[in-house]
């Protein structure tokens, strides 16, 4: 299985799960706009928004033109399977445990009524955060779904150990 096959069978990065922006060079934030992908500015500097809306099928429709910040990006699995660390067997695995992960927590949630697309685990936070909060097991289940995404998308401390 190819580096780039993993990449596609998950869409992690993509999806807001692992982090909330992407930063962009300058020079990359009208074409991105042109694109129809949400630029915003943090800290003066744009940044591409996550859920990125050029996702589609856990698949990048502008693969061929994306900024910099994702062409440059692995995460913690795509690096240990680059390293023959992981059986692409093994990041298949970890990949759908975090799609079931997160696929429980979604229905565990209130609808997102947000107009632009958010992540699950953003929604999740915020909920959690809210007057209202949510219920312990959902509470349960974005733990246990932070948990893994650290652990085996971010480098947390319990895998793939001195990498």
């Amino acid at each position: 299985m190819s580096l780039s096959a993993l990449c596609q069978r998950c869409g992690l990065c993509c999806d807001g799960s692992l982090f909330s922006h992407v930063p962009l060079r300058p020079e990359e934030a009208e074409p991105a706009r042109r694109h129809g992908l949400d630029v915003e500015t943090l800290g003066g500097a744009p940044a591409l928004r996550q859920c990125c809306t050029a996702l589609k099928d856990r698949r990048c429709t502008r693969y061929a033109e994306r900024p910099e910040g994702c062409r440059a990006y692995g995460c913690h699995l795509f690096k240990a399977l680059a390293s023959g660390r992981v059986s692409a067997d093994e990041a298949l695995a970890v990949v759908e445990r975090a799609h079931t992960l997160l696929s429980a927590l979604e229905k565990s949630l209130p609808p997102d009524t947000d107009a632009r697309p958010s992540s699950v685990m953003e929604r999740a936070r915020f909920a959690d955060l809210s007057e209202d909060g949510i219920s312990p097991a959902t509470r349960g289940l974005r733990e246990q779904a932070e948990a893994h995404l650290d652990e085996h998308f971010h480098g947390g401390p319990r895998h793939f150990a001195g990498s």
